[in-house]
């Protein structure tokens, strides 16, 4: 194994000048919102333990896994509640990669889920296409352990490919660079400092990566390239199969394509924030991702409590873009294909606004001033359309039932120097702003630009 200084891979790897250019491309920022999807064999047993969190510390943390796509690595853990379900339920000889001739997604199941990510308002889908259990979604030619010779009997990012076109929408593939616990013989992880330290850096196991890497490019042209974790370290240094000349081959076949930071080399494309609240407008785009649930593959044991309902997640949507963030928004449907009925209600409250008062996101850009760097509580701006086309101050009001907010002076004399602001909205140095009446979700106040 190649030694690594720290979680940016290699010291002597290809420096940031021997990468391509990765600046995130103007649609990406003009989209806002995207949809995961993580569908594969974990699906099938769909379980993490959720049901009581209290006593998960830092030391349990990976037997007691929150992500139900992780069921392959917590079921090999001594003593995991996963494990002991696991033998229970299937018993000791049931392996889970035996998973792969169990899972029978349903005829039409890619195109519903593309459907509804298009009515929830997204403008990009991002279905995995390995996840670290190595079970690929489409028929490669680097390994028998796909979908197409397996269980579905289908390449079903050929039908994502498809329908995401199909709906107008941009298509991004989520793979799994540093970890194929199908093709390792680490012992399951227990720790984050194991996540990086067990996984192959090897030059055979970076060669498959980057095959693998180059028939998703190839067939599908993906505009986004969604690495997980790292790549392998083997992969780093120049030549044909290096991560700098992947880049390069991936951006002249899909110009205006984007990668994300999640490849552990000293250049990265979009920032991305799993499961993290961002206090404060950034400077530099980021994507916020994370389930609806406390999961992104489907966990059958979660319920209401442990999931964003559609007016939390206009709220985040809100919230992230008016800091320079687009939303990633993560689907987990069942093995059928069939997406639970708290994820689909979310999504469709969301697309119903989206409908309403997406003109206030949809390529807006954060209003930068010293008085929002740490937006007003219940208050959140965005620099976009107005209703006559013209440039426009967007306020949000995430809780309409609340009632009026005052903004405080200082706030008050921001907004007044860069829009118009009504008479009737001011009240000596102060700006009221009040929701529409009957408006239970966010509103949305526009003020024309001066």
């Amino acid at each position: 194994m190649i030694s690594f200084d720290d979680r940016h891979g290699p010291a002597d790897a290809a420096p940031a000048p021997a990468y391509p250019d990765l600046s995130v491309p103007d649609w990406y920022r003009d989209a806002k919102l995207g949809i995961f999807v993580h569908w594969g064999l974990y699906s099938v047993p769909a379980w993490a333990d959720v049901l009581d969190r209290s006593d998960v510390t830092s030391e349990n943390a990976y037997a007691r896994h929150q992500y139900a796509e992780w069921y392959a690595n917590t079921v090999r853990i001594e003593g995991s509640p996963t494990r002991a379900r696991h033998e229970e339920r299937y018993g000791l000889g049931r392996s889970y990669e035996d998973f792969a001739d169990d899972w029978h997604p349903a005829d039409g199941s890619v195109e519903r889920i593309v459907d509804l990510a298009r009515r929830a308002g997204a403008r990009y889908l991002v279905p995995t296409t390995k996840h670290h259990d190595g079970f690929c979604l489409w028929d490669s030619e680097t390994t028998p352990f796909h979908a197409a010779g397996r269980g579905p009997g289908r390449d079903l990012l050929e039908e994502f490919s498809a329908a995401v076109r199909e709906a107008g929408m941009k298509l991004g593939f989520y793979y799994s660079g540093a970890h194929d616990w199908h093709v390792t013989d680490f012992p399951p992880l227990h720790s984050n400092d194991e996540l990086f330290a067990l996984r192959r850096n090897d030059p055979a196991f970076a060669a498959f990566a980057a095959a693998q890497l180059r028939e998703l490019i190839e067939r599908f042209s993906p505009d986004i390239l969604w690495n997980d974790i790292d790549w392998p370290d083997a992969g780093k240094y120049d030549g044909p199969d290096s991560l700098q000349q992947l880049f390069r081959d991936y951006l002249a076949a899909v110009p205006g394509g984007m990668v994300n930071d999640r490849w552990g080399v000293p250049v990265h494309g979009v920032l991305t924030r799993e499961y993290q609240d961002i206090d404060t407008v950034q400077d530099e785009v980021f994507e916020s991702t994370r389930g609806l649930g406390l999961s992104f593959g489907y966990n059958a044991d979660e319920s209401a409590e442990h999931a964003l309902d559609g007016t939390e997640l206009i709220r985040l949507l809100v919230d992230v873009v008016s800091k320079n963030g687009n939303l990633l928004i993560n689907v987990g449907p069942r093995a059928d294909g069939s997406i639970p009925e708290l994820q689909a209600a979310a999504l469709e409250q969301l697309g119903t606004w989206m409908d309403a008062h997406g003109a206030a996101l949809y390529g807006a850009r954060p209003w930068f001033h010293d008085a929002v760097t740490t937006p007003p509580e219940g208050v959140r701006f965005t620099l976009g359309a107005g209703a006559d086309g013209g440039e426009a101050l967007n306020v949000l009001l995430l809780d309409p039932a609340t009632g009026p907010i005052t903004l405080s002076a200082e706030v008050s004399a921001a907004v007044r120097g860069i829009a118009q602001v009504p008479e009737a909205m001011t009240s000596g140095d102060r700006i009221t702003l009040t929701p529409a009446k009957g408006a239970a979700e966010v509103d949305v106040v526009t003020l024309p630009l001066r």
